[in-house]
């Protein structure tokens, strides 16, 4: 049995100084709704420079000054970048005093109106800041307006 994991096993070993790719799998991406296509939600952020290695299996990265997420991960939230260009990915989402990913409004889109039942309702399309136009979700005004009451609709 043990011969069979062992297999499938990779040793992942950083230099300082070398570039990876961050996977935020422990935090969750979370909005108002959850996104209908997560799978096409980024999976790694970066690239990163690694500063310093913690004990065996954790590395301390050089993330942005702004950012709220502790810069110490683990080995397997982490993927050596291969080659030597330099390509800006996905920035790390902004992050609340929670711990939480907090997603800020940028723009309503439209505005439109739904019926469940005998309850009647209005969503908003709501613009996501660091978000593109394809990445606005439908969101229910009062639970937007609850959530972001300093948000003018």
């Amino acid at each position: 049995m043990k011969i069979q994991t062992d297999k499938k096993m990779s040793e992942r070993v950083f230099e300082v100084g070398d570039l990876v790719y961050l996977r935020l799998v422990p935090y969750q991406l979370q909005s108002l709704a959850p996104h209908q296509y997560h799978k096409l939600q980024p999976r790694y952020f970066g690239p990163y420079e690694v500063l310093e290695r913690i004990g065996a299996v954790a590395y301390k990265l050089k993330l942005p000054e702004d950012t709220k997420i502790h810069p110490v991960f683990h080995v397997s939230n982490l993927k050596k970048k291969l080659g030597t260009d330099v390509v800006a990915g996905a920035t790390l989402p902004q992050v609340t005093d929670d711990g939480l990913f907090q997603a800020i409004p940028k723009a309503v889109l439209a505005r439109r109106m739904y019926q469940k039942g005998n309850v009647a309702g209005v969503q908003l399309l709501i613009q996501w800041v660091d978000r593109d136009d394809s990445d606005a979700t439908w969101e229910d005004y009062d639970t937007f307006t609850m959530q972001f009451p300093e948000f003018q609709v």
